[in-house]
Order: C-alpha cells, then sequence, then structure tokens
C-alpha cells in the first residue's frame, strides 16, 4: 500500500508515540527497522503517520524498545485499525480536514472537556445558534458553506448521545452566555437548550462568573480529549489557521493545571443552572 498524503491526526499521533518509543530507548530508526523487519524509509514513513504499521510489528517494536505498559500498548494497537466509515468521512473533500479530526478526537475520547469565554460550546449548541456563528465568519462562506458546518457540528453531537456516551464537562464564561448569536430569540432557544442538556448524566455545565474577574487562559478556546490512557491525552486550541493539536507531556500537564483551576473556581452545577435561568428571565 502507497503512502497516505494526508494523514489524519489521529494516524499522525500514533506516528509521533512510535518515534518517542523509539527516543526514550535511544534507538535509531535504522536499529527498529532491522529489529520489525522493514526498510529504514518505512520507519520515518510510520513516525509520520503516512503508512500503517501492522499489529504484530506494533508490539515487536514496543518490546524492542523495552516498553512494558500492556494498557498503553493496547491503545497504540486501537490507534493504528482501520475502522470503517464514519459519519465524519461523509464531510471529507467538502469542509477543512481540521473539522474531521476534531470529530474523529471527539469520537474516540473517553472523556472530554472544553472551556468557552465567547461561544457556547459546539457540543452543546442549537442549530439556529450554530448557523448564526458560522454565517459571520471572514471571508464568508456562501450560504452552503454554513449549512455545511452547521450540519456538521450538529453530527458531532452525537458523541455525547450514543449508546455508550463520552463524558462531558463544559466550563463557560458568563460573557459568552450574554452574547446574542442570531439575536434575542435564538439566545434564549440557546440557553434553555443548554439547561436542558446540563441535566444528562454524562454532562456537566458549569459558569465561570464575571465577578471571578481574571483566570488563566482568558479569551482562549480548549478542548481536553482524555484517550484510552492518560498518555493518549489530547489538547485542542483553536488559531486563524485551523486547529492545534497538543500531546507532549509538558503539554498535556500544563493543560490538566488548567481545568484542575477551572474545577476549583468554577460555580456548582446547580448554581450554573441558576446563572442561565437567570439571564434567561432577562431576555
Amino acid at each position: 500500500m502507497p503512502p497516505r498524503t494526508t494523514p489524519t491526526q489521529r494516524q499522525k499521533r500514533l506516528g509521533a508515540e512510535i518515534k518517542k518509543l523509539r527516543m526514550v530507548a535511544g534507538m535509531t530508526a535504522e536499529r527498529v527497522a532491522e529489529l520489525i523487519g522493514v526498510d529504514r524509509g518505512k520507519i520515518s514513513n510510520i513516525e509520520a503517520g503516512v503508512r500503517n504499521i501492522s499489529p504484530e510489528r506494533l508490539r515487536a517494536l514496543a518490546a524492542h524498545c523495552g516498553c512494558t505498559d500492556e494498557r498503553y500498548v493496547d491503545a497504540l494497537l486501537e490507534l493504528g485499525t482501520i475502522h470503517q466509515r464514519n459519519w465524519w468521512d461523509e464531510y471529507r473533500k467538502k469542509l477543512s480536514p481540521g473539522f474531521m479530526d476534531i470529530a474523529e478526537l471527539e469520537w474516540h475520547s473517553t472523556r472530554i472537556q472544553t472551556i468557552q469565554t465567547v461561544h457556547i460550546p459546539g457540543l452543546l449548541q442549537t442549530e439556529d445558534y450554530a448557523r448564526s456563528v458560522f454565517s459571520a465568519v471572514l471571508p464568508a462562506f456562501s450560504r452552503l458553506e454554513v449549512e455545511l458546518h452547521v450540519a456538521h457540528r450538529m453530527d458531532r453531537q452525537r458523541v455525547l448521545t450514543r449508546e455508550q456516551p463520552a463524558g462531558y464537562t463544559g466550563y463557560v464564561h458568563e460573557a459568552a452566555l450574554r452574547m446574542r448569536f442570531g439575536g434575542r430569540d435564538t439566545t434564549k432557544k440557546q440557553l434553555s437548550t443548554l439547561v436542558e442538556v446540563s441535566e444528562r448524566d454524562n454532562v456537566t455545565v458549569r459558569i465561570v462568573p464575571i465577578e471571578l474577574g481574571s483566570f488563566p487562559g482568558a479569551g482562549h478556546a480548549l478542548l481536553y480529549a482524555e484517550g484510552a490512557v492518560p498518555q493518549l491525552d489530547t489538547v485542542q486550541l483553536d488559531s486563524a489557521h485551523g486547529p492545534d493539536f497538543m500531546h507532549t507531556a509538558e503539554q498535556l500537564s500544563k493543560y490538566r493545571a488548567h481545568l484542575d483551576w477551572m474545577d476549583e473556581a468554577c460555580l456548582s452545577s446547580p448554581a450554573s443552572r441558576d446563572v442561565i435561568h437567570s439571564i434567561i428571565r432577562e431576555l
């Protein structure tokens, strides 16, 4: 099978983990290639995410690199599993690859945490609210592009309602609740939906009150996706050029501390619903 031209973020992550295994073991690509019986060039392609590695060779590579963490190795095998077509594949070549990578990341996560300071979290948005958000981008989307983005966002929400839904915690600044995307009626419906969804067993919404003042990461949206093992957690940040994905140990530690701060400082779930209700009454 020829190398891929556009590996997904998930495929790149597997390659990065394989390279990390090799580097920690102090082994060259040539030595690893010799041990698992492939050409040296294939190791570079595997580490770049443009080539697959068989389960047998992946286990052999982990063993030669001295990795004895079976849960981690099993999680790597799952990363490398080629799944049947998923719902987000319908949007390939219609939306930018970053949207597919976010959807795939969320779908394979065991738990998702987000921080939003301007918008309601995408996984909790109504269609009209999302339509308003995508109608305000520059350069402007066509009507078809807006509807494709809205449909993709609504489909992403399946991760919270599927047979085994992911756990989700959304930290939302009070300012985001007061932003009237789509106008008064759309905002009112969105906030009512936010309250309703927050009462599900797998969904928690915590509000950052305006009175709190400054807080870490102010102004930045954050998605923290937990993997099958902590080493495979991923942070996703929005940027002008598209989503950025981070997963080094130092980066994960930084953003775990950020989320811990939010957990300590934000209002409780009941108090958060009270704030949302009070804003609804003001509309």
